[in-house]
Protein backbone atom coordinates (compact mmCIF):
# COMPACT_ATOMS: atom_id res chain seq x y z
CA UNK A 1 0.00 0.00 0.00
CA UNK A 2 1.97 2.90 -1.44
CA UNK A 3 -1.04 5.81 -0.96
CA UNK A 4 -1.56 6.85 2.24
CA UNK A 5 -4.77 7.34 2.48
CA UNK A 6 -5.35 3.51 2.08
CA UNK A 7 -3.67 2.85 5.49
CA UNK A 8 -5.46 2.10 8.70
CA UNK A 9 -5.72 5.29 10.95
CA UNK A 10 -6.58 3.97 13.62
CA UNK A 11 -5.82 1.43 16.10
CA UNK A 12 -9.04 -0.58 15.39
CA UNK A 13 -8.76 0.15 11.62
CA UNK A 14 -5.69 -1.66 12.07
CA UNK A 15 -6.58 -4.27 13.98
CA UNK A 16 -9.31 -4.99 11.07
CA UNK A 17 -6.78 -5.14 8.24
CA UNK A 18 -5.58 -8.29 6.79
CA UNK A 19 -1.87 -7.27 6.29
CA UNK A 20 -1.35 -5.49 9.45
CA UNK A 21 -3.18 -7.68 12.03
CA UNK A 22 -1.19 -8.15 15.09
CA UNK A 23 -0.85 -11.78 14.39
CA UNK A 24 1.77 -10.62 11.85
CA UNK A 25 3.15 -7.72 13.59
CA UNK A 26 3.10 -7.93 17.40
CA UNK A 27 5.86 -10.66 17.44
CA UNK A 28 7.88 -10.45 14.54
CA UNK A 29 11.20 -8.51 15.46
CA UNK A 30 13.27 -6.56 13.23
CA UNK A 31 16.05 -9.09 12.32
CA UNK A 32 12.60 -11.16 11.66
CA UNK A 33 11.52 -8.55 9.21
CA UNK A 34 14.99 -8.57 7.30
CA UNK A 35 15.38 -12.26 7.23
CA UNK A 36 12.17 -12.26 5.33
CA UNK A 37 12.53 -10.02 3.07
CA UNK A 38 16.47 -11.59 2.35
CA UNK A 39 14.92 -15.05 1.81
CA UNK A 40 12.34 -13.70 -0.68
CA UNK A 41 14.74 -11.71 -3.04
CA UNK A 42 17.36 -14.91 -2.63
CA UNK A 43 14.55 -17.01 -4.13
CA UNK A 44 13.80 -14.68 -7.45
CA UNK A 45 17.95 -14.57 -6.89
CA UNK A 46 17.21 -9.88 -6.90
CA UNK A 47 19.99 -8.50 -6.76
CA UNK A 48 20.63 -7.70 -2.68
CA UNK A 49 22.95 -4.31 -2.72
CA UNK A 50 22.38 -2.44 -5.82
CA UNK A 51 25.60 -0.51 -6.85
CA UNK A 52 28.25 -2.70 -4.65
CA UNK A 53 30.62 -4.18 -7.26
CA UNK A 54 33.38 -6.66 -6.13
CA UNK A 55 31.91 -8.14 -3.21
CA UNK A 56 29.42 -10.52 -4.66
CA UNK A 57 31.97 -13.62 -4.25
CA UNK A 58 33.31 -11.93 -0.66
CA UNK A 59 31.64 -10.12 1.41
CA UNK A 60 27.83 -10.35 0.07
CA UNK A 61 27.61 -13.99 1.26
CA UNK A 62 29.29 -13.23 4.71
CA UNK A 63 26.26 -10.51 5.22
CA UNK A 64 23.78 -12.81 4.04
CA UNK A 65 24.61 -15.44 6.69
CA UNK A 66 24.44 -12.70 9.01
CA UNK A 67 20.82 -11.21 8.42
CA UNK A 68 19.28 -15.01 7.80
CA UNK A 69 21.24 -16.13 11.31
CA UNK A 70 19.55 -12.52 13.06
CA UNK A 71 23.01 -11.26 13.86
CA UNK A 72 24.10 -8.03 15.34
CA UNK A 73 27.37 -7.59 12.92
CA UNK A 74 30.38 -5.24 12.24
CA UNK A 75 32.17 -4.59 8.75
CA UNK A 76 35.90 -4.50 9.16
CA UNK A 77 38.00 -2.62 6.45
CA UNK A 78 40.42 0.06 5.67
CA UNK A 79 38.72 3.84 4.23
CA UNK A 80 36.60 4.02 0.93
CA UNK A 81 35.06 0.28 0.75
CA UNK A 82 32.08 1.11 1.10
CA UNK A 83 31.21 0.61 4.42
CA UNK A 84 28.58 2.99 4.88
CA UNK A 85 26.63 2.25 1.70
CA UNK A 86 26.42 -1.27 2.19
CA UNK A 87 25.09 -0.22 5.68
CA UNK A 88 22.66 2.14 4.39
CA UNK A 89 21.95 -0.31 1.78
CA UNK A 90 20.39 -2.71 4.71
CA UNK A 91 17.02 -1.24 4.50
CA UNK A 92 15.74 -2.24 1.28
CA UNK A 93 15.17 -5.58 3.84
CA UNK A 94 13.01 -3.78 5.24
CA UNK A 95 8.75 -3.45 5.11
CA UNK A 96 8.00 -0.52 2.95
CA UNK A 97 6.20 1.04 5.48
CA UNK A 98 5.05 0.25 9.15
CA UNK A 99 2.58 1.26 11.78
CA UNK A 100 3.20 3.23 14.53
CA UNK A 101 1.47 5.37 17.46
CA UNK A 102 1.04 8.56 16.16
CA UNK A 103 3.22 11.03 18.50
CA UNK A 104 5.56 8.47 19.95
CA UNK A 105 9.18 9.37 20.21
CA UNK A 106 10.57 5.75 19.89
CA UNK A 107 7.79 4.52 17.03
CA UNK A 108 6.33 2.24 19.39
CA UNK A 109 4.58 -0.57 18.33
CA UNK A 110 0.83 -0.30 18.73
CA UNK A 111 0.38 -3.60 19.69
CA UNK A 112 3.38 -4.33 21.97
CA UNK A 113 3.81 -0.55 23.03
CA UNK A 114 7.65 -0.25 25.25
CA UNK A 115 7.33 3.76 26.96
CA UNK A 116 4.93 4.61 29.33
CA UNK A 117 3.23 7.55 27.38
CA UNK A 118 2.19 5.39 24.71
CA UNK A 119 1.06 2.29 27.14
CA UNK A 120 -1.10 5.55 29.00
CA UNK A 121 -2.46 6.75 25.48
CA UNK A 122 -3.58 3.23 24.54
CA UNK A 123 -5.38 2.71 28.09
CA UNK A 124 -7.16 5.80 27.55
CA UNK A 125 -8.38 5.66 23.74
CA UNK A 126 -8.26 2.09 23.08
CA UNK A 127 -8.78 1.48 19.33
CA UNK A 128 -9.31 4.83 18.60
CA UNK A 129 -5.51 5.63 19.45
CA UNK A 130 -4.55 7.41 16.23
CA UNK A 131 -1.51 5.43 14.08
CA UNK A 132 0.85 6.87 12.04
CA UNK A 133 3.42 5.36 9.43
CA UNK A 134 6.88 4.95 8.83
CA UNK A 135 8.37 4.61 5.49
CA UNK A 136 12.09 1.80 5.38
CA UNK A 137 14.13 4.94 5.00
CA UNK A 138 13.45 6.66 8.12
CA UNK A 139 14.16 3.47 9.81
CA UNK A 140 18.09 4.07 9.64
CA UNK A 141 19.22 6.34 12.44
CA UNK A 142 23.47 6.43 11.86
CA UNK A 143 25.73 7.86 14.20
CA UNK A 144 29.52 8.34 14.04
CA UNK A 145 31.14 7.66 17.17
CA UNK A 146 33.82 9.74 18.49
CA UNK A 147 35.04 10.02 21.92
CA UNK A 148 33.08 12.88 23.04
CA UNK A 149 29.68 10.52 22.16
CA UNK A 150 27.50 10.30 25.93
CA UNK A 151 25.60 8.23 27.74
CA UNK A 152 22.55 10.56 26.74
CA UNK A 153 23.57 11.15 22.80
CA UNK A 154 23.03 7.46 22.57
CA UNK A 155 20.74 6.27 25.03
CA UNK A 156 19.20 9.41 26.42
CA UNK A 157 18.76 11.37 29.84
CA UNK A 158 16.06 12.85 32.57
CA UNK A 159 15.07 16.06 31.43
CA UNK A 160 14.12 18.50 34.50
CA UNK A 161 12.19 21.40 32.10
CA UNK A 162 9.89 18.35 30.98
CA UNK A 163 9.67 17.02 34.91
CA UNK A 164 9.21 20.34 36.01
CA UNK A 165 6.08 20.95 33.24
CA UNK A 166 4.27 17.70 33.47
CA UNK A 167 4.76 18.13 37.46
CA UNK A 168 5.96 14.25 37.90
CA UNK A 169 8.94 12.79 39.70
CA UNK A 170 12.25 13.31 37.81
CA UNK A 171 12.89 9.57 37.56
CA UNK A 172 9.50 9.07 35.57
CA UNK A 173 10.06 7.45 32.57
CA UNK A 174 7.99 9.59 31.59
CA UNK A 175 10.71 12.72 31.34
CA UNK A 176 12.95 11.15 29.57
CA UNK A 177 14.42 12.53 26.56
CA UNK A 178 15.52 9.41 24.43
CA UNK A 179 18.53 9.25 22.73
CA UNK A 180 19.91 8.07 19.01
CA UNK A 181 19.17 4.42 19.64
CA UNK A 182 16.06 4.21 21.76
CA UNK A 183 14.45 6.18 18.34
CA UNK A 184 16.20 3.67 16.06
CA UNK A 185 13.60 1.47 17.71
CA UNK A 186 11.97 -0.98 15.13
CA UNK A 187 14.58 0.02 12.43
CA UNK A 188 18.33 -0.23 11.82
CA UNK A 189 21.19 1.82 13.74
CA UNK A 190 24.21 2.06 12.20
CA UNK A 191 27.62 2.87 14.23
CA UNK A 192 30.85 4.04 12.20
CA UNK A 193 33.82 3.69 13.82
CA UNK A 194 32.85 1.89 16.65
CA UNK A 195 36.67 1.72 18.44
CA UNK A 196 36.55 5.48 18.90
CA UNK A 197 33.64 5.31 21.39
CA UNK A 198 34.36 5.44 24.93
CA UNK A 199 34.88 2.41 26.98
CA UNK A 200 31.89 3.66 29.34
CA UNK A 201 29.77 3.93 26.37
CA UNK A 202 29.89 0.29 24.78
CA UNK A 203 29.49 -1.31 28.15
CA UNK A 204 25.82 1.07 28.11
CA UNK A 205 25.54 -0.04 24.59
CA UNK A 206 25.83 -3.78 24.91
CA UNK A 207 23.86 -3.84 27.77
CA UNK A 208 20.61 -2.34 26.47
CA UNK A 209 21.78 -4.72 23.53
CA UNK A 210 21.96 -7.81 25.79
CA UNK A 211 19.72 -7.23 28.96
CA UNK A 212 17.24 -4.45 27.78
CA UNK A 213 17.62 -2.24 30.14
CA UNK A 214 19.59 0.70 31.21
CA UNK A 215 20.32 3.22 33.57
CA UNK A 216 20.25 7.02 33.14
CA UNK A 217 21.67 9.20 36.11
CA UNK A 218 21.07 6.26 38.51
CA UNK A 219 17.53 5.32 37.81
CA UNK A 220 16.80 1.73 36.04
CA UNK A 221 15.10 2.02 32.80
CA UNK A 222 13.93 -0.62 31.23
CA UNK A 223 13.79 -0.36 27.39
CA UNK A 224 13.68 -3.66 25.53
CA UNK A 225 13.76 -1.92 22.25
CA UNK A 226 13.64 -4.18 18.71
CA UNK A 227 16.59 -3.04 16.80
CA UNK A 228 19.57 -4.31 14.58
CA UNK A 229 22.71 -3.08 15.41
CA UNK A 230 25.18 -2.93 12.49
CA UNK A 231 28.70 -1.29 13.60
CA UNK A 232 31.69 -0.14 10.77
CA UNK A 233 35.47 -0.21 11.50
CA UNK A 234 38.85 0.79 10.43
CA UNK A 235 40.94 -2.65 11.46
CA UNK A 236 44.24 -0.08 11.92
CA UNK A 237 42.12 1.73 14.37
CA UNK A 238 40.40 -1.43 15.89
CA UNK A 239 44.22 -2.75 16.99
CA UNK A 240 45.69 0.55 17.62
CA UNK A 241 43.65 3.76 18.09
CA UNK A 242 41.05 2.44 20.30
CA UNK A 243 39.20 -0.71 21.17
CA UNK A 244 35.94 -2.80 20.93
CA UNK A 245 35.79 -3.84 24.96
CA UNK A 246 35.61 -7.12 25.03
CA UNK A 247 31.61 -7.98 26.24
CA UNK A 248 30.83 -6.09 23.49
CA UNK A 249 32.84 -7.71 21.40
CA UNK A 250 31.66 -10.89 22.27
CA UNK A 251 27.90 -9.79 21.78
CA UNK A 252 28.57 -8.73 18.01
CA UNK A 253 27.63 -11.96 15.78
CA UNK A 254 29.31 -11.48 12.95
CA UNK A 255 32.58 -10.38 12.04
CA UNK A 256 32.91 -9.36 8.20
CA UNK A 257 35.53 -7.88 6.33
CA UNK A 258 35.29 -5.86 3.39
CA UNK A 259 38.12 -4.81 0.87
CA UNK A 260 39.55 -2.75 -2.28
CA UNK A 261 38.41 -4.00 -5.85
CA UNK A 262 40.02 -7.34 -6.53
CA UNK A 263 40.52 -6.75 -10.20
CA UNK A 264 41.19 -3.57 -12.38
CA UNK A 265 37.98 -4.48 -14.39
CA UNK A 266 36.17 -3.90 -10.54
CA UNK A 267 37.57 -0.96 -9.90
CA UNK A 268 36.95 0.59 -13.48
CA UNK A 269 33.26 -0.22 -13.20
CA UNK A 270 33.84 1.71 -9.28
CA UNK A 271 34.70 4.92 -10.40
CA UNK A 272 32.83 4.69 -13.42
CA UNK A 273 29.40 4.17 -11.26
CA UNK A 274 30.66 7.12 -9.11
CA UNK A 275 32.94 9.48 -10.90
CA UNK A 276 31.35 12.76 -12.24
CA UNK A 277 31.73 12.77 -15.77
CA UNK A 278 28.81 13.73 -17.72
CA UNK A 279 29.00 16.87 -17.13
CA UNK A 280 26.23 18.18 -19.71
CA UNK A 281 28.16 21.19 -21.08
CA UNK A 282 30.02 19.08 -24.05
CA UNK A 283 30.16 16.01 -25.12
CA UNK A 284 32.67 13.89 -23.08
CA UNK A 285 34.65 11.05 -24.42
CA UNK A 286 36.72 8.98 -21.65
CA UNK A 287 39.05 6.50 -23.61
CA UNK A 288 39.75 3.26 -22.14
CA UNK A 289 43.47 3.57 -21.86
CA UNK A 290 42.59 6.32 -19.51
CA UNK A 291 39.95 5.22 -17.13
CA UNK A 292 42.91 1.92 -16.88
CA UNK A 293 45.71 4.66 -16.10
CA UNK A 294 43.52 5.96 -13.80
CA UNK A 295 42.58 2.76 -11.61
CA UNK A 296 46.12 1.99 -11.78
CA UNK A 297 46.93 4.31 -10.12
CA UNK A 298 44.88 3.58 -7.37
CA UNK A 299 46.66 -0.54 -7.80
CA UNK A 300 49.97 0.77 -7.99
CA UNK A 301 49.36 2.67 -4.74
CA UNK A 302 48.16 0.04 -2.38
CA UNK A 303 51.26 -1.99 -3.43
CA UNK A 304 54.18 1.02 -3.38
CA UNK A 305 56.77 0.70 -0.48
CA UNK A 306 56.93 4.60 0.13
CA UNK A 307 52.82 4.69 0.68
CA UNK A 308 51.31 3.46 4.15
CA UNK A 309 49.57 -0.29 3.96
CA UNK A 310 47.59 0.31 6.85
CA UNK A 311 45.77 3.80 6.24
CA UNK A 312 45.04 2.20 2.36
CA UNK A 313 44.28 4.13 -0.37
CA UNK A 314 40.68 4.75 -0.74
CA UNK A 315 38.40 3.95 -3.69
CA UNK A 316 37.94 7.61 -3.22
CA UNK A 317 41.22 8.52 -5.03
CA UNK A 318 40.48 7.24 -8.71
CA UNK A 319 37.34 8.85 -8.21
CA UNK A 320 38.22 12.35 -7.65
CA UNK A 321 41.63 11.58 -9.83
CA UNK A 322 38.55 10.79 -13.04
CA UNK A 323 36.88 13.57 -12.21
CA UNK A 324 39.83 16.06 -12.29
CA UNK A 325 41.25 14.69 -15.01
CA UNK A 326 37.97 15.11 -17.02
CA UNK A 327 37.71 18.62 -15.94
CA UNK A 328 41.07 19.55 -17.42
CA UNK A 329 39.96 17.86 -20.34
CA UNK A 330 36.87 20.03 -20.76
CA UNK A 331 38.43 23.28 -19.51
CA UNK A 332 40.86 22.97 -22.90
CA UNK A 333 38.07 22.26 -24.69
CA UNK A 334 35.87 25.55 -23.65
CA UNK A 335 39.41 27.56 -24.05
CA UNK A 336 39.59 26.06 -27.65
CA UNK A 337 35.90 25.87 -28.75
CA UNK A 338 35.93 22.37 -29.14
CA UNK A 339 32.85 20.39 -28.68
CA UNK A 340 34.78 17.13 -28.17
CA UNK A 341 36.66 16.73 -24.24
CA UNK A 342 38.67 13.91 -24.70
CA UNK A 343 41.15 13.45 -21.42
CA UNK A 344 44.87 12.86 -22.24
CA UNK A 345 47.36 11.11 -20.06
CA UNK A 346 48.82 14.76 -19.13
CA UNK A 347 46.19 15.23 -17.76
CA UNK A 348 46.92 12.90 -15.13
CA UNK A 349 49.37 15.18 -13.83
CA UNK A 350 46.47 18.10 -13.21
CA UNK A 351 45.02 15.45 -10.96
CA UNK A 352 47.86 15.58 -8.62
CA UNK A 353 46.46 17.72 -5.68
CA UNK A 354 43.21 15.37 -5.82
CA UNK A 355 45.91 12.13 -5.37
CA UNK A 356 48.61 13.62 -2.64
CA UNK A 357 45.69 14.68 -0.47
CA UNK A 358 44.72 10.72 0.17
CA UNK A 359 47.98 8.86 0.38
CA UNK A 360 49.50 8.25 3.77
CA UNK A 361 53.08 7.92 3.26
CA UNK A 362 55.43 6.11 5.06
CA UNK A 363 58.97 7.55 5.99
CA UNK A 364 61.14 7.35 2.89
CA UNK A 365 58.05 8.71 1.11
CA UNK A 366 57.87 11.71 3.13
CA UNK A 367 61.53 12.15 2.80
CA UNK A 368 61.04 12.65 -1.00
CA UNK A 369 57.98 14.68 -0.92
CA UNK A 370 53.98 13.36 -1.71
CA UNK A 371 54.33 15.37 -5.45
CA UNK A 372 57.60 12.99 -6.26
CA UNK A 373 55.79 9.76 -5.23
CA UNK A 374 52.65 10.32 -7.09
CA UNK A 375 54.97 11.28 -10.36
CA UNK A 376 56.62 7.66 -9.86
CA UNK A 377 53.34 6.08 -9.23
CA UNK A 378 51.17 7.78 -12.23
CA UNK A 379 54.41 7.00 -14.67
CA UNK A 380 54.23 3.46 -13.11
CA UNK A 381 50.53 3.24 -13.97
CA UNK A 382 50.94 4.67 -17.38
CA UNK A 383 53.99 2.16 -18.95
CA UNK A 384 51.91 -0.72 -17.56
CA UNK A 385 48.55 0.08 -19.03
CA UNK A 386 51.15 1.03 -22.05
CA UNK A 387 52.22 -2.90 -22.16
CA UNK A 388 48.89 -3.84 -22.28
CA UNK A 389 47.80 -2.07 -25.38
CA UNK A 390 51.31 -2.33 -27.34
CA UNK A 391 53.29 -4.54 -25.98
CA UNK A 392 53.88 -6.34 -29.33
CA UNK A 393 54.17 -3.35 -31.34
CA UNK A 394 57.54 -1.84 -32.50
CA UNK A 395 58.19 1.56 -31.98
CA UNK A 396 61.61 1.69 -33.50
CA UNK A 397 60.34 4.29 -36.75
CA UNK A 398 58.88 6.85 -33.93
CA UNK A 399 61.95 6.40 -31.79
CA UNK A 400 64.42 6.93 -35.17
CA UNK A 401 62.37 10.51 -35.52
CA UNK A 402 63.47 11.42 -31.75
CA UNK A 403 66.94 9.92 -32.76
CA UNK A 404 67.43 12.45 -35.84
CA UNK A 405 66.91 15.29 -34.05
CA UNK A 406 62.45 15.64 -34.07
CA UNK A 407 60.99 16.65 -30.39
CA UNK A 408 57.30 17.50 -29.76
CA UNK A 409 56.36 19.72 -27.52
CA UNK A 410 52.79 19.80 -26.06
CA UNK A 411 50.53 22.35 -24.90
CA UNK A 412 47.07 22.87 -23.56
CA UNK A 413 47.49 26.50 -25.65
CA UNK A 414 47.93 24.50 -28.88
CA UNK A 415 43.81 23.45 -29.97
CA UNK A 416 43.56 19.56 -30.95
CA UNK A 417 44.11 20.36 -34.82
CA UNK A 418 47.23 22.09 -34.61
CA UNK A 419 48.46 19.56 -32.18
CA UNK A 420 47.66 17.11 -34.70
CA UNK A 421 49.58 18.85 -37.55
CA UNK A 422 52.57 18.92 -35.68
CA UNK A 423 52.18 15.24 -34.62
CA UNK A 424 52.05 14.02 -38.23
CA UNK A 425 55.39 14.85 -38.94
CA UNK A 426 56.67 11.25 -36.83
CA UNK A 427 56.12 9.17 -39.50
CA UNK A 428 54.36 6.02 -38.66
CA UNK A 429 52.83 7.43 -35.36
CA UNK A 430 49.05 6.96 -36.43
CA UNK A 431 49.56 4.20 -37.49
CA UNK A 432 50.86 2.75 -34.28
CA UNK A 433 47.58 3.82 -32.35
CA UNK A 434 45.83 0.80 -34.51
CA UNK A 435 45.87 -1.18 -30.71
CA UNK A 436 43.79 1.93 -29.14
CA UNK A 437 41.19 1.51 -32.15
CA UNK A 438 42.14 5.02 -33.16
CA UNK A 439 42.40 5.36 -37.32
CA UNK A 440 43.45 8.64 -39.45
CA UNK A 441 39.95 9.74 -39.73
CA UNK A 442 38.89 10.08 -36.02
CA UNK A 443 38.53 13.47 -34.58
CA UNK A 444 41.62 15.17 -33.78
CA UNK A 445 41.23 14.96 -30.20
CA UNK A 446 41.06 11.15 -30.19
CA UNK A 447 43.95 11.12 -32.22
CA UNK A 448 46.09 13.82 -30.11
CA UNK A 449 45.12 11.84 -26.63
CA UNK A 450 45.94 8.59 -28.23
CA UNK A 451 49.55 9.96 -29.35
CA UNK A 452 50.40 11.70 -26.20
CA UNK A 453 49.48 7.99 -24.39
CA UNK A 454 51.92 6.16 -26.89
CA UNK A 455 54.39 9.13 -26.26
CA UNK A 456 54.34 8.86 -22.30
CA UNK A 457 54.46 5.03 -22.72
CA UNK A 458 57.87 5.47 -24.53
CA UNK A 459 58.72 7.80 -21.97
CA UNK A 460 57.91 5.42 -19.20
CA UNK A 461 59.98 3.06 -20.89
CA UNK A 462 62.83 5.40 -21.39
CA UNK A 463 62.93 4.83 -25.10
CA UNK A 464 62.92 8.72 -25.58
CA UNK A 465 62.97 11.51 -23.34
CA UNK A 466 61.04 15.08 -22.31
CA UNK A 467 62.31 17.78 -20.59
CA UNK A 468 60.50 21.32 -20.06
CA UNK A 469 62.16 23.31 -22.81
CA UNK A 470 61.62 20.73 -26.02
CA UNK A 471 58.95 18.71 -24.77
CA UNK A 472 59.23 15.02 -26.16
CA UNK A 473 62.71 14.54 -27.37
CA UNK A 474 65.41 11.76 -28.35
CA UNK A 475 66.47 9.57 -24.85
CA UNK A 476 69.03 11.33 -22.57
CA UNK A 477 70.95 8.21 -22.14
CA UNK A 478 72.88 6.79 -20.60
CA UNK A 479 71.84 7.48 -16.95
CA UNK A 480 74.46 6.07 -15.02
CA UNK A 481 73.52 3.37 -11.89
CA UNK A 482 75.73 3.72 -9.98
CA UNK A 483 77.12 7.51 -10.43
CA UNK A 484 76.95 9.57 -7.90
CA UNK A 485 77.10 13.61 -7.10
CA UNK A 486 78.65 14.90 -4.10
CA UNK A 487 77.56 13.55 -0.56
CA UNK A 488 76.78 10.21 -2.41
CA UNK A 489 73.13 11.35 -3.58
CA UNK A 490 72.40 10.77 -6.90
CA UNK A 491 71.64 13.32 -8.90
CA UNK A 492 68.25 14.92 -9.89
CA UNK A 493 68.30 13.40 -13.26
CA UNK A 494 68.98 9.97 -12.04
CA UNK A 495 66.33 10.19 -8.93
CA UNK A 496 63.60 11.32 -11.81
CA UNK A 497 65.17 11.12 -15.39
CA UNK A 498 61.56 12.84 -16.48
CA UNK A 499 61.86 15.65 -13.38
CA UNK A 500 64.53 18.06 -14.81
CA UNK A 501 63.71 21.26 -13.88
CA UNK A 502 61.59 20.72 -10.80
CA UNK A 503 58.17 22.34 -12.00
CA UNK A 504 55.67 21.59 -14.69
CA UNK A 505 54.64 23.45 -17.86
CA UNK A 506 51.21 24.01 -18.49
CA UNK A 507 51.29 20.49 -20.73
CA UNK A 508 54.66 19.08 -20.60
CA UNK A 509 55.23 17.01 -17.22
CA UNK A 510 58.33 16.66 -15.84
Amino acid sequence: MSNSTQLPATLGELRRSTQFSEARLARRTVKDEMRQHLIERLRVKDTLFPGIVGYDDTVVPQIVNAVLSRHNFILLGLRGQAKSRILRALTTLLDETIPYIAGCEIRDNPYVPLCRACKDRLAEHGDSTAIAWLPRDQRYVEKLATPDVTVADLIGDLDPIKAARSGHQLSSELNIHYGLLPRANRGIFALNELPDLAGKIQVALFNIMQEGDVQIKGHPVRLALDVALIFSANPEDYTARGKIVTPLKDRIGSEIRTHYPLTLVEGIAITGQEAWTERGLMKTEIPGYIRSIVEQIAFTAREDKKVDRRSGVSQRLPISTMELVVSNAERRAIQHGESLAVPRAGDLYSALPGITGKIELEYEGEMRGPETVVREIVRQSIAQVFDHYFAGTNTQQIEQWFNLGGNIKMQDDQPAAEMLTELNQIQGLVETLAPLGIRASDAPERIVSGAEFLLEGMVAHRRISRNEERGFIAPERPYPAERTDRGGERSRAERDPDDLTGRRGRKVYN
